[in-house]
């Protein structure tokens, strides 16, 4: 991404939502109704490392088998790189990143330095129904397809419609693990909310419970094009 046209900035969408929030499912239709270039998730950035056995990936996979983070250092290289691509030229939504108050102050100097726009969507979603949302998931330990007991169940209980597979509850979807996964989002999240607002960095805080995937992509899409963040 070059350096942009005097008065012309890109922007660039940080998306927060804890696990279960559905991230994912909104950057795609968002990217559908009201911005243009990628979703850039930094825990797919890295998979694909460690997927190619590159030199990134195998300092990744070391890191992580000896229980060490990803370094600061590292993440922010990758991102920067990324979102100096020519498909990002027009804007770009970020997802996992960033996760550490130094990747946040790193973005800021970029973005103030290469002309683009940065502004937080958060998801908000009642813990206790993404509790319920996310231990009531099963998956099939064949072919790997994921059910919702309440959204998507299998025409049978408790076996997979494509080869008749007893399903099984991921480990990380047992309500234990989910809720100390929520208080770790909620620990490593707020912070970062919080310094994007003292720095003054726009920000809109979407109620994720009660509505389709649908209507809370149009409800981002609309208080963007109020602040006249959309591309489209």
């Amino acid at each position: 991404m070059d350096a942009q046209e005097p008065g012309r900035l890109t922007p660039a969408l940080i998306l927060f939502g804890a696990p279960g929030s559905g991230k994912g499912t909104q950057a795609r239709l968002l990217r559908q109704q009201c911005l243009n270039g990628p979703h850039i998730s930094t825990g797919d950035m890295l998979r694909q490392h460690i997927e190619a056995r590159d030199l990134i990936g195998l300092d990744i996979e070391g890191r992580m088998r000896a229980g060490r983070l990803v370094s600061d250092e590292l993440v922010n290289r990758l991102v920067e790189e990324r979102i100096q691509q020519p498909d990002c030229r027009d804007g770009f939504i970020l997802d996992g990143y960033p996760r550490t108050l130094n990747q946040a102050a790193v973005l800021r100097d970029f973005a103030a330095a290469r002309g683009v726009d940065p502004y937080v969507v958060h998801l908000i979603v009642d813990y206790d129904k993404l509790v319920a949302r996310l231990s009531g998931r099963r998956q099939c330990p064949v072919c790997g397809t994921l059910y919702s007991l309440s959204t998507n169940p299998p025409k049978v209980p408790g076996v997979c419609d494509l080869d008749g597979t007893a399903l099984v509850t991921r480990e990380d979807d047992r309500e234990p693990v989910i809720r100390e996964r929520l208080e770790q989002y909620e620990l490593q999240t707020r912070p970062l909310l919080e310094y994007f607002q003292r720095v003054g960095v726009a920000m809109f805080e979407i109620q994720g419970a009660g509505a389709t995937p649908d209507a809370i992509a149009k409800c981002i899409c609309g208080k963007l094009a109020v602040s006249g963040r959309t591309v489209r």
